[in-house]
């Protein structure tokens, strides 16, 4: 009987005490407030060489787009760096149908290579290998652009996709 009557007053005491030593609010400190600007994005332009627009351009032309830089600039001419982009190759491929049957034909499909970039224009592994590669019927897109202004605001840029005739 002494255990419980100790066992209950010090639990009674414990419940107590946490009361006791509750910790009190204080009272929240004003912080200061900046004010937000706001900012309205300019509408951008993506550009590869001298096309700004989603075209069909020769395998010879497309040579020589695939090793130029990606260009973002606004409707004033103001030019914006590149924060990261994604490229897409989608590249023209055959597979054959069954590898049991031996007067299975080839089907055309198309395969695709992709990557997220932070510099432009494209690395030369990947240059080199699309410039060997590349083929009518394929395609370029870059996609997922985005774009820093000079005071570090972050906007996306329009998609641009380059088709090989």
């Amino acid at each position: 009987m002494r255990n419980f009557k100790a066992a209950f007053f010090l639990s009674i005491g414990l419940i107590v005490s946490q009361f006791l030593f509750a910790q009190q609010k204080k009272a929240a400190k004003k912080e200061e407030i900046i004010p937000v600007t706001k900012f309205k994005a300019p509408k951008l332009q993506t550009a590869i060489g001298k096309y700004k627009d989603s075209v069909s351009v020769s395998v010879d032309e497309a040579i020589k787009l695939i090793g130029m830089p990606l260009k973002i600039q606004d409707s004033k001419q103001t030019e914006y760096s590149i924060s990261s982009y994604q490229f897409l190759y989608k590249k023209r491929g055959v597979r054959e149908e069954d590898e049991t049957d031996q007067n299975s034909k080839p089907i055309p499909t198309t395969t695709i290579s992709s990557d997220r970039f932070k510099v432009s224009p494209l690395p030369d592994l990947w240059v080199n290998i699309i410039r060997e590669q590349v083929k009518q019927g394929e395609e370029f897109y870059f996609f997922d652009v985005i774009a820093k202004d000079t005071q570090g605001r972050v906007m996306y840029a329009p998609n641009l996709k380059i088709m090989i005739r």
